[in-house]
């Protein structure tokens, strides 16, 4: 099953979107996502059987399916915790900058609490008010889970997760280590998260999902060209399940919570990278200095997973970095 929100309201309006992502249907019981969140056990057969309808095409009321038209699948959320589940990953930017890597990190997941107030729909620009910020996108995966209680054992957590999708972090570089001096972790550097145009339910992703992971390459374009496609399993040292109990260890978490993946990274270079700093991470080890420049007005990056088959799962995020003009 793949949902979607249309823009319209602050929490959009949601829709069944067919598997091939071609066409979509409201469904009149559930407005928007969260609604059937917070309604899970009810919500969930009414949306599976408009799946099957929309894809057995008896349903006259079915449209031309356009993600540009999209919000993000939870346009807003009660709490978006994004990990560092690709320890590799943080390993090669400490490394570059001559730290080490603790012990603890490969045992102890990372996980911040970011803004979750009005996220980017999947073709939305990304507005930024200054380039010399350091703009860089971060391609991950990311889970909504539903209602789960503190203290939840990570053998029970992969049940709580209703839906999956991709999302782009967007970080501001030369803004985290100032932040990150004064001891109290991102806010400013940390800015606009968009999503991918679907959500879909993990048994969409057939035995690319193992309960916790997704054994599938997530790609990335810079401006047309390949930047990355490391698979999402590998490397992937948290799985979901073991996030979502390591951020309800001291509270529980609402339906309709996100927890991101962190930035996907592999061991094999070959793959390339998900994000700018870790290419520039890459070439400070090894070039001694960085070569590749972060995001410029006027660039374009797209996210994207595709099936065996070569056919898009969740749709890709697609955006423009734009100038931000603040308000006078």
């Amino acid at each position: 099953m793949k949902l979607a929100s249309l823009k319209g309201g602050r929490d959009g309006r949601l829709i069944v979107v067919s598997r091939d992502l071609t066409r979509g249907a409201p469904i009149a019981r559930w407005a928007t996502l969260q609604a059937a969140l917070d309604s899970w056990a009810e919500a969930e057969p009414d949306l599976r059987a408009c799946s099957r309808d929309l894809e057995s095409d008896h349903l006259s009321y079915s449209f031309p399916f356009d993600p540009s038209a999209c919000a993000a699948p939870l346009p807003r959320a009660y709490q978006w915790a994004d990990g560092s589940a690709y320890v590799v990953h943080v390993e090669l930017v400490r490394r570059a900058r001559g730290a080490s890597l603790p012990p603890s990190f490969w045992t102890d997941p990372l996980i911040y609490q970011g803004g979750s107030a009005n996220f980017l729909g999947p073709c939305d620009p990304v507005a930024v008010a200054d380039e010399s910020w350091g703009l860089d996108f971060e391609s991950e995966i990311a889970a909504v889970t539903g209602d789960v209680p503190m203290g939840i054992a990570a053998e029970q957590a992969g049940a709580q997760i209703r839906l999956l999708m991709l999302a782009n972090d967007v970080s501001l570089r030369n803004l985290i280590p100032a932040e990150l001096a004064k001891g109290f972790g991102f806010f400013q550097s940390k800015t606009w998260t968009s999503f991918s145009p679907v959500a879909v339910t993990p048994g969409e992703l057939g035995d690319a999902w193992n309960g916790g992971a997704v054994d599938l390459p997530l790609l990335t374009h810079l401006n047309g060209e390949l930047f990355g496609r490391p698979n999402a399993r590998e490397g992937m040292v948290f799985d979901f399940p073991r996030l979502i109990a390591h951020a309800a260890m001291t509270r529980p978490l609402i339906a309709g919570t996100i927890i991101g993946s962190g930035t996907v990274a592999n061991d094999d270079r070959s793959a390339g990278s998900s994000c700018i700093a870790e290419r520039r991470a890459i070439e400070t080890i090894d070039q001694g200095e960085p070569k590749t420049p972060f995001l410029k007005f006027g660039d374009r990056v797209r996210i994207e997973m595709l099936d065996a088959q070569g056919r898009s799962i969740f749709g890709a995020i697609d955006q423009v970095v734009e100038p931000y003009t603040p308000p006078a």
